[in-house]
């Protein structure tokens, strides 16, 4: 059963998201999650790759790593995923912040084996270079003994959600500072820049229209 007292959140309570769509909206939008466990008596948390699979959360990593051997031995985990949407520049340091969508999950992973682990490596590869699984060589029997493919449960887990303009102390919409400030929000937003080919890319060869595509 969830545990309440994970996944409540009890700063700023009214911008937690209770709807699992706008959790899967995060998940599916990112491409980058810090993974924490614990490693004997200090936390880690490590930057990963990772992609949503129906109602599972899936990472890989190297099998000689031993934060990927303590998560597929059960050790208890939690993976975040923030989108920065923004910087809020109010007429006060103290109240500038910033718009984004931040999602907690709480749980244990399971190492995928066989079929399953074949699955879930392509749902990864497709979250992140959609297009790139039947267009490029697939894992050989070697890699795969060398990879930990992970897979959690979705089933505890928080999500919060800043956005809006600044809220300013209202005293300082009224000094001479804060008239004539400058104050709203900055938008952030990701893209893809041209493609830079490989040096042993033959000229002639076409950029994939899968990649291509990345950049509408």
């Amino acid at each position: 059963m969830p545990d309440p007292s994970l996944t409540r959140v009890k700063r700023l309570p009214d911008k937690a998201r209770t709807d699992r769509q706008i959790l899967n909206g995060i998940l599916d939008a990112g491409m980058v999650a810090h993974v924490g466990t614990v490693d004997g008596e200090y936390p880690v948390v490590i930057p990963v790759a990772y992609a949503r699979q129906d109602d599972q959360f899936l990472i890989h990593g190297s099998a000689a790593s031993r934060l990927f051997t303590l998560l597929a031995a059960g050790s208890p985990a939690c993976a975040t995923v923030t989108i920065l949407d923004g910087l809020v520049l109010a007429r006060s340091l103290f109240e500038s912040s910033m718009n984004y969508r931040s999602a907690m999950i709480f749980g244990t992973f399971t190492l995928l084996e066989g079929d399953f682990e074949l699955r879930a490596l392509h749902t990864i590869t497709e979250h992140l270079m959609p297009g790139r699984w039947n267009d490029a060589r697939q894992p050989t029997l070697q890699e795969l003994k060398a990879t930990y493919t992970l897979a959690m449960n979705i089933t505890e887990w928080s999500v919060k959600v800043g956005e809006g303009d600044p809220d300013d102390n209202p005293a300082d919409l009224h000094t001479v500072q804060g008239r004539d400030l400058w104050a709203g929000v900055v938008p952030i937003n990701s893209s893809y820049g041209v493609p830079i080919p490989d040096p042993h890319v033959p000229q002639e060869t076409p950029i994939p229209p899968y990649v291509q595509k990345w950049r509408v």
